[in-house]
């Protein structure tokens, strides 16, 4: 070993156990482990006849298949998403230069003119031509362990993606039902003004034969003026769904969206067991993902406690006539290996790696908390799944049997065996009954959908 080289590893080995500090576990590998995860999900799943991979197999509508290939294609906040996927692409690219070595050209040309008393002036030119290249040994692993970070972030962003994709897909179908609900509420709207209107006719036709006085006639104006008002308000909710549907296909919100007929519910999507929802969420997979990044830049930071070792190499030549620089015989060059450590930093190092320790601890809580939020979403929408088919069959007795009680109402009106409060309450209570199977029908859609989202299988 030479004089020189057995001094610099000497030096060296001094820096290395003077910055020595142990590195903190990697969080990622026991990721999955800190979570309880049960066999089988403790709400009963739906018990439908077939079984479908996405919303639009589960729901065989044309219009909304439309929608939702509209949305994908033309969403802003989804082609934001893809922005960030392939910035992250670039920054990954960007990390792994830096196992590559570096190297500037530069160039230089002066003139030179000096004026002795006594003596001729002298002028002088002369040109520079210079290649100059380093090249930092990943001796620690520092480089890689950035790389591996960037690696991370691409495939988190790439999870997030396909995210936003699942996303956008249901909140177009949660649209498009949301539509279908007020387009039938102002249907509804539309019949019960009809319906109050033939009442009034009824109750003026009876006190035009002087069997019934001014007061009902009053009554059965009022229930039409209201109704009027809620026809009014059935219109604007019903473009403003229309308009949201626009919006989510990255259009102009106009209001000339349209959905007349609901889709069969003779399908669902497979509830599985519980941890497959990890495989199939891909929300979740980017909270796992970042936990890796996490850890990858912990050990970035453990490693910047270490020496870092640097080739540098300069080429280049200089030359009275620019045209002889072409020349590629370098008459200078020069080579150096050099290493530093930091001595005194204040503590800035060794507060950054716990800092990035940290991070990589809120980045498993952020992931526990995403699974826990799934596995929530999961079983509210199998809950819910049964009780709203429960309440949609009860009112749908209920609507029967009002709608036989105003028959019954309209007849006995007429023979003069009850009085118009009687008969008006039974129209309200049927209307009623009507508008309220249209929310739970609409509730079961969207609480569908709601499903396919939480188990990963919106699209």
């Amino acid at each position: 070993m030479s004089k020189l080289a057995l001094p610099l590893v000497s030096l060296t080995s001094s820096f290395v156990l003077w910055s020595c500090v142990a590195a903190p576990s990697a969080l990622s590998p026991n990721a999955k482990a800190s979570l309880d995860i049960p066999s089988r999900y403790d709400a009963s799943p739906p018990s439908v006849p077939q079984i479908a991979e996405n919303l639009t197999t589960i729901f065989p509508d044309a219009k909304l298949k439309n929608y939702i290939t509209k949305a994908i294609q033309n969403n802003p906040d989804l082609r934001s998403t893809a922005a960030r996927l392939e910035e992250a692409g670039f920054n990954t690219r960007s990390a792994q230069a830096g196992l590559s070595p570096t190297v500037y050209a530069t160039g230089s040309g002066a003139n030179s003119r000096s004026n002795t008393s006594g003596l001729a002036a002298t002028e002088a030119e002369y040109y520079t031509a210079q290649l100059d290249a380093r090249w930092e040994l990943d001796v620690w692993g520092r480089i890689r362990a950035g790389i591996s970070a960037s690696t991370s972030d691409q495939a988190a962003a790439a999870a997030d993606y396909a995210s936003a994709r699942q996303s956008i897909a249901a909140q177009t179908a949660q649209a498009y039902f949301e539509l279908l609900r007020a387009s039938s509420q102002l249907d509804l709207a539309q019949r019960r003004l009809s319906s109050f209107q033939q009442t009034y006719d009824l109750v003026n036709r009876r006190f035009e034969a002087g069997t019934t006085d001014l007061g009902a006639l009053d009554l059965a104006r009022t229930d039409i003026e209201n109704t009027r008002s809620a026809l009014a308000a059935s219109k604007d909710t019903r473009d403003q769904a229309a308009r949201r549907i626009a919006i989510l296909t990255g259009s102009y919100p106009k209001s000339n969206a349209s959905a007349t007929q609901w889709p069969s519910l003779n399908k669902s999507v497979r509830s599985n067991i519980p941890s497959s929802l990890l495989m199939h969420r891909p929300d979740i997979d980017a909270a796992y993902q970042r936990i890796r990044a996490a850890d990858s830049r912990v050990t970035v930071a453990h490693r910047d406690l270490y020496p870092d070792f640097t080739l540098t190499a300069s080429f280049g030549q200089q030359s009275l006539m620019l045209k002889k620089l072409a020349d590629s015989n370098f008459n200078a060059w020069s080579l150096l290996a050099d290493f530093s450590a930091p001595l005194i930093d204040g503590g800035a190092r060794r507060a950054e790696l716990g800092a990035a320790n940290a991070r990589a601890k809120g980045a498993l809580a952020d992931y526990q908390s995403i699974v826990l939020n799934a596995f929530s979403e999961v079983e509210n929408a199998l809950g819910s799944e049964n009780y709203l088919s429960q309440q949609y069959s009860a009112t749908s007795k209920a609507l029967e049997a009002a709608k036989r009680a105003e028959d019954r109402g309209l007849r006995s009106y007429d023979s003069g065996l009850i009085n118009i409060l009687d008969l008006l309450e039974v129209q309200r209570r049927t209307f009623a009954t009507e508008e309220s199977l249209i929310n739970i029908r609409a509730l079961r859609y969207q609480n569908r959908v709601s499903l396919a989202l939480a188990l990963g299988k919106a699209i």
